[in-house]
């Protein structure tokens, strides 16, 4: 185990490596770049998003009119007055350091961004990932027990229809029923918190919170937890049919006993086993348009306005971070799996089944 564990974790670095040289390759031929955005706002043509479309093979377009010494420090600011591939190793090696570095734009270093608005992505991840998991589990066991009754037909069909859904799109019809569109105004609009929310009692707050949080969780869960519940029903339909099930009812074991202590135990590995990566990815899970829909301000948005702005550290710095968590998250699961089952082991092929 431990060997292999060790193996998982040496392989993340060429993965990581792949991710990092991927992106930053990419990013060299993205038009429009912090460069040429100065420039533009240099010589007033406003906030320089028009400079996308500027950039000819033979450099920056938009330095017309602006001294070579202008724009030599104006490279040299952000860093592209090096050669690509000395800044690539630069930020390698602050990212070992896990030093992400500054936003060019807002002033802050990345690290700080991320910790700003990680409360409102992990409210709507982790509220979305308890509710899925309460609704998902019972009503994928329940579809399993009563498998090919009306009840199992008619849960599939509102499965269906939810998954088929966007979110953004139930959210919007949310929205319109209940924030105060055309029909009730029961839930508040945008944002996390009321505007009296100090003053609130420590109830009171956690009401308003759960109150904010009602519409955009919904929009988020309704299509989600198709998936869930299905694993949920063929896991538990694979086991019920199974050769032990059938010997502990001839031996006149009571069918709660066989749920509790036979079938629950094997059925529900799947499930447990993905909770790690469900888990770090909810803490850092951003929905660009939930997000915009209700006015708050998470990490999606971050995300999304950082490549629209081309504030590279931001984009560079997340991705690496989020890309390192997916990796210990896949790994916490596959070690959760031989815990939970002692059948399954890495590294015995060849040692001949020690």
């Amino acid at each position: 185990m431990l060997q292999y564990i060790l193996k998982r974790l040496l392989l993340m670095i060429p993965t990581l490596l792949g991710v990092l040289l991927v992106s930053f390759v990419v990013i060299q031929f993205v038009p429009g770049g912090p460069v040429e955005q100065v420039m533009y706002q240099l010589k007033g043509h406003g906030s320089g998003e028009s400079a996308g479309n500027t950039s000819g093979a033979g450099g920056y377009q938009a330095a017309r009119g602006l001294t070579e010494e202008q724009l030599s420090k104006i490279k040299a600011k952000y860093g592209f007055d090096q050669p690509a591939p000395q800044r690539f190793w630069q930020m390698l090696k602050n990212y070992a350091t896990f030093n992400l570095g500054d936003s060019w734009f807002r002033h802050a270093s990345v690290t700080q961004l991320i910790w700003d608005k990680l409360p409102v992505s992990m409210s709507l991840g982790i509220s979305s990932l308890l509710l899925t998991y309460a609704i998902a589990v019972p009503l994928g066991v329940a579809k399993a027990v009563r498998h090919g009754s009306h009840f199992d037909a008619a849960s599939t069909l509102l499965l269906m229809v939810a998954y088929a859904i966007p979110s953004f799109v139930l959210g919007v019809v949310l929205l319109v029923l209940f924030g105060g569109g055309s029909f009730w105004q029961l839930f508040p609009l945008r944002g996390l918190t009321s505007d009296d929310w100090v003053s609130l009692s420590l109830m009171g707050k956690v009401m308003d919170y759960l109150w904010h949080l009602a519409l955009p969780v919904t929009a988020m869960v309704a299509g989600g937890f198709a998936a869930l519940t299905m694993l949920t029903k063929n896991s538990f339909l694979e086991q019920i049919h199974q050769q032990y099930v059938t010997t502990a009812r001839a031996k006149g074991a009571s069918e709660r006993r066989i749920f509790w202590r036979h079938i629950l135990r094997n059925a529900a590995l799947p499930l447990v086993v993905g909770l790690p990566e469900a888990i770090i990815a909810a803490f850092f899970t951003g929905s660009l348009l939930i997000e915009t829909l209700f006015s708050l301000d998470g990490l999606g948005l971050l995300a999304y306005e950082s490549v629209i702005r081309r504030d590279y550290p931001v984009v560079l710095g997340t991705l690496y971070f989020f890309t390192l968590l997916a990796l210990l998250g896949k790994l916490l699961s596959d070690v959760g799996y031989v815990l939970l089952d002692p059948r399954v082991q890495f590294g015995v092929v060849g040692e001949g089944g020690q």
